[in-house]
């Protein structure tokens, strides 16, 4: 070997190479078998569309599978995933070079490819596959934070990769000592191995390294060979996943029931087995990493209660593992984390699925277990069914309100779509605007805004009806489709083509749902349209108020579906000075009002709202702003239930920009 000529002789010291590609041949064959039981067990469930738009769907695999975009987030995760993964990219990258080099004689493993990138940059990727695990163990055997599952599994997975980056380096060190190799130093770990093993001599280093190479061997094909059977599973389902992940807003929109079908065939409404989840549910499971991710952030899990998304999804996987038997057993309140009682928690904020990693949808399997326990059942909370009795006979779900639709409208120039059938835009008041009172001062703002901006517009008056979110999300999907066919007939027989509301529920059902039963409109969030005509200087402000001013994000307008700024464009019209909470935009905190829980009592000592109200008071803000009827209701309540002495009040974004009008 001469300086001449960077290279080294690839598979030195080892013989019976035929034995490691029959070793290697076995570890697939036993991980394939593994993989196939797994993708016969998806097939198993309900058809699901997941592979249309080819493009959108390669563009997110590429940001969220190799950029690791919800990763990141978590400061302390990022660095020790980022280590090994890229570093077990780079070191395969590495292994399939030395293969093909001798299998095919491609002549890689020379020049400068050796030296700058088999050489130094492999070993600096080694390197920092030792550091990143390292650093897992800390965090598991000293940190242990409250979200991650514990299991010798784990640990075995993290100490076997350990052992494996190791061994690797020694491999590299023994070899460069026994050849006295002339570019070692291109290697700085193996490099620095060699320094500290070099009075071993020769024979002692060549003996060590042929054992520790096929010790090496059998480490890495066993781990290949297991991967299937452990949590290593999601290095090939989680890019799948990502892949198949719903293109729609995160939950915004729920998938209709065909009830026709249902009588026909007999099947339950709702998920009552494993049989009743879609192929993609059921790789859901094979996906999870045991982050937890989805429960840290989840409003009901925070204040205390059984709710766990990660566990739902645990839970399920290992009984789907557990044989044919269990895809036709029932799993509701078969374990704990799908107990009934759990899953009524759930306010169906989606922040589970914005948190998790491999964009696994927990909460859709939340309401579809709901659908069974409502619609086949009748087993849900009394305050739930007195909120869809009055959905059925009132079409509002506000028991013994004395209210009507068009209360809030007194001393107002308002007029009805039936009167004005020019109007360019309809206002849709929504129940919790026409019927809370508080509420009622919202959309009196938000008609004298419009009207100030010469906005043509009309209402539907006593034609309204509740766009049926309460009863999807709670799981009466029979009642939500009714309500969603007779509305959608309503404004399709007035031709509406553009509606503006100033609830984010019905802005969503609006936007992402009625579509599926012949629904299409231009829908704005009054915030948006509020927003857009001060930008085209019909709206200004003339005071802004003194008063720190922070706005709390409704899930169904933020996370569901990606409104965050404009609400905020309206707060800095409004203020002089604003502030943020921790938790904000598609990150938000729950109100604690969604999914029916609005209609539930909670316990006093576990209530979200009164979480959101903590931390919309530790921001040191005089007005916590809102864009949402349902958050103003729970953050007032919060609010009082919290701020002791001080005066904090809560204003919609609609008042305070009519304020600083005034």
């Amino acid at each position: 070997m001469t300086q001449s000529a960077p290279t080294r002789e690839v598979l030195w010291n080892i013989s019976n190479i035929w034995l490691m590609y029959l070793l290697f041949a076995i570890s697939l064959a036993i991980a394939g078998y593994g993989l196939y039981r797994r993708v016969s067990a998806w097939r198993r469930g309900l058809p699901a569309d997941r592979f249309d738009r080819p493009k959108e769907r390669l563009q997110r695999l590429l940001k969220h599978a190799l950029g690791q975009r919800r990763t990141i987030r978590e400061k302390y995760a990022v660095v020790f995933h980022t280590f090994i993964y890229t570093g077990f990219i780079v070191l395969t990258v590495a292994t399939s070079v030395v293969a093909v080099h001798h299998d095919f004689g491609l002549l890689l493993m020379q020049g400068a490819f050796y030296l700058y990138f088999q050489s130094f940059i492999v070993d600096i990727f080694g390197a920092l596959v030792l550091i990143g695990v390292s650093i897992a163990l800390w965090r598991r055997l000293a940190l242990k934070p409250k979200k991650l599952v514990y299991t010798d599994e784990a640990e075995l997975i993290l100490g076997a990769i350990w052992l494996i980056a190791l061994t690797g380096f020694l491999l590299e060190g023994w070899r460069i000592a026994a050849t006295d190799d002339p570019w070692g130093a291109w290697s700085p770990i193996g490099y620095l191995v060699a320094v500290v093993s070099k009075p071993m001599g020769k024979s002692a280093l060549t003996t060590l390294h042929f054992v520790t190479w096929w010790s090496h061997a059998a480490l890495v094909f066993g781990f290949i060979a297991a991967a299937p059977y452990t949590k290593m599973l999601h290095v090939l389902t989680a890019p799948l996943n990502i892949y198949t992940s719903r293109l729609e807003p995160s939950g915004g929109s729920l998938k209709p029931m065909d009830f026709d079908k249902l009588a026909e065939t007999g099947e339950p409404m709702g998920v009552k087995t494993l049989a009743g989840f879609t192929w993609k549910d059921l790789a859901d499971f094979d996906s999870c990493t045991e982050c937890g991710r989805c429960t840290s952030v989840c409003p009901a899990n925070t204040v205390g209660k059984e709710l766990s998304p990660r566990d739902i999804i645990l839970d399920l996987r290992d009984f789907a593992r557990g044989g044919d038997g269990n895809f036709a057993a029932p799993i509701i309140g078969s374990m704990p984390a799908t107990s009934p009682d759990a899953l009524w928690q759930c306010t169906t904020c989606g922040a589970c699925m914005e948190a998790c990693p491999v964009f696994i949808e927990q909460m859709p399997k939340i309401v579809d277990m709901r659908r069974f326990l409502v619609m086949e059942e009748s087993d849900f909370p009394d305050t739930m069914q007195e909120a869809m009795t009055s959905l059925e006979s009132r079409q509002h779900p506000f028991r013994g309100t004395q209210a009507t639709r068009m209360d809030w409208a007194d001393g107002l120039n308002v007029k009805t779509i039936a009167e004005a059938r020019d109007a360019e835009v309809l206002f849709w008041i929504g129940c919790g605007g026409a019927l809370i009172e508080r509420n009622q001062k919202v959309v009196r703002a938000t008609a004298q805004l419009l009207e100030k901006a010469g906005v043509k517009f009309a209402i539907l008056g006593r034609e309204e009806k509740c766009t049926g979110d309460p009863a999807r999300r709670i799981g009466n999907e029979f009642l939500f489709e009714m309500m969603a066919k007779d509305n959608v007939e309503t404004l399709n027989g007035y031709g509406v083509k553009k509606i503006v509301t100033s609830c984010p529920h019905c802005f969503n059902t609006f936007r992402n749902e009625y579509p599926q039963f012949g629904g299409s409109y231009e829908v704005f969030h009054h915030s948006e349209f509020l927003a857009k005509l001060v930008d085209e200087g019909k709206l200004s402000s003339v005071s802004k108020t003194d008063k720190t001013v922070t706005f709390h994000d409704p899930c169904y307008l933020g996370r569901h579906n990606g409104v965050t700024e404009a609400p905020r464009q309206l707060v800095q019209i409004a203020s002089q000075k604003t502030v943020e909470m921790q938790m904000n935009r598609e990150q938000g905190f729950c109100c604690g009002g969604g999914g029916g829980m609005s209609f539930v009592e909670e316990p006093k000592d576990k209530r979200v709202n009164q979480e959101r109200a903590r931390q919309a008071l530790e921001t040191g803000a005089d007005v916590v702003a809102v864009g949402c009827p349902f958050c103003m209701t729970m953050l007032e309540d919060g609010i009082n239930a919290k701020r002791g002495e001080r005066d904090v009040k809560v204003m919609d974004v609609a008042e305070l920009l009519l304020q600083s009008m005034k």
